[in-house]
C-alpha cells in the first residue's frame, strides 16, 4: 500500500495505473472510491474519472495530523473486481 502526504488545503489528483497488473488486455469499465474514516472535515473525493487502464481521484480537505485510507475498487471488462488502497497522511506543508 502506498503512502502519500497531502496538505489540508490541497485539491490534487491521485492515480492508480491498472495496466501493469492486467497485461492480458482487460480494461477498467467501472471505478469507485471510498475514504475511511469518514468525517465532516475529512478527506473527500471531489471528482473521479477512469479510462481503460487508469483511475484518478481528486482529493480535497482532511485534518492536519490525521491519516486516511483511500480505496479504489474497479470492475474489469472480464468481470473481475479488484481493489487498491493508499494511505494519505495530512500535514501542513
Amino acid at each position: 500500500m502506498a503512502m502519500v502526504v497531502k496538505d489540508p488545503d490541497a485539491r490534487i489528483d491521485y492515480e492508480f495505473d491498472w495496466a501493469a497488473a492486467y497485461p492480458d488486455g482487460q480494461a477498467v469499465v467501472a471505478s469507485g472510491w471510498t475514504v475511511a474514516p469518514v468525517g465532516d472535515d475529512g478527506i473527500e473525493v471531489a471528482a473521479a474519472a477512469h479510462d481503460l487502464t487508469r483511475t484518478t481521484a481528486t482529493l480535497a480537505g482532511g485534518v492536519a495530523g490525521h491519516v486516511y485510507r483511500v480505496t479504489n475498487r474497479v470492475t474489469l471488462s472480464d468481470g473481475q473486481i479488484d481493489e487498491r488502497s493508499m494511505t494519505v497522511r495530512v500535514e501542513e506543508r
